[in-house]
């Protein structure tokens, strides 16, 4: 028997947005640090900062099955600009399996509040 799949509020569909905006500027600052310096290792600042957004993330995508698949920077051995890229777009590609569990064909977001996901 599938299990069946429980919509979210449109409360976490605003910690989403939100969340979601802060990984896309990571994204796009790690992927600049990458570009000019792939090898460079992260100072802790940065990891420390990173995984404060990842954390969230990962709590916040922890009922879905690619949750599996996301790790958070390593605070030891301080990963390099492109090993930290590689993680954030984990996180992306889950974020995006995410909006569209969660959104309907006209990119509505299907709530409880709002099952169908149309327009009100």
């Amino acid at each position: 028997m599938a299990k069946k799949t429980i919509l979210p509020t449109e409360a976490e569909i605003i910690n989403f947005q939100m969340l979601n905006e802060l990984a896309e500027s990571i994204y796009i600052e790690m992927k600049e640090f990458s570009k000019k310096k792939p090898d460079d290792a992260l100072n802790a600042f940065k990891v420390k900062n990173v995984n404060r957004v990842l954390t969230k993330l990962k709590d916040f995508l922890k009922d879905e099955p690619t949750v599996t698949f996301l790790d958070l920077l390593d605070t030891e051995t301080l990963p390099s600009n492109s090993d930290a890229i590689l993680i954030i777009g984990q996180f992306k590609a889950s974020m995006d399996n995410y909006r569209k569990k969660y959104t309907s064909n006209y990119n509505r977001w299907k709530t409880i509040e709002n099952p169908e996901g149309k327009q009100r």
